[in-house]
């Protein structure tokens, strides 16, 4: 029975990551309570703690430089039809080149979170198994 309890904790550890849908850095803050309330009960938890929250840091830093990548894009497309610092102008006519590029964007932003709920999900189904899970491209912040 201490077995079953302690998958559930790792289980409940992963998907507090949905937190993030209730407030702010929910997906990060809330697994990170949960890890440092539960890591002393057994190496299992403490080991699927700190990869949930290593992984939805590295989410965030992610999910973050995406969006600083877009940033350049976007001010570029709207801001092309400067010739001169006399003559500023922002266009904001969304042409075809500009539409294409905000479809490409946010297609590439939609699949990312995508992918993120699916590995949140598929981890927590393996901790309740009592399997380990590793998140992929993970960065190790707390070792």
């Amino acid at each position: 029975m201490k077995n079953n309890k302690q998958n559930t904790n790792a289980f409940l550890i992963h998907l507090s990551a949905f937190a993030g849908f209730i407030f702010p850095f929910g997906h990060i803050i809330t697994p990170l309570i949960a890890w440092q309330t539960l890591k002393e009960r057994s190496e299992f938890l403490d080991e699927q703690g700190k990869e949930a929250v290593n992984f939805n840091i590295s989410y965030t830093l992610y999910s973050f430089l995406l969006t600083l990548t877009f940033i350049p894009f976007a001010f570029g497309s709207f801001l092309r039809d400067i010739n001169h610092f006399d003559n500023f102008s922002i266009n904001l006519d969304f042409n075809s080149h500009n539409f294409l590029g905000l479809i490409g964007f946010g297609t590439v932003a939609s699949i990312i979170y995508l992918i993120g709920i699916a590995l949140v999900i598929i981890a927590s189904l393996k901790a309740k198994e009592g399997e380990s899970y590793k998140y992929p491209f993970t960065i190790k912040f707390i070792k």
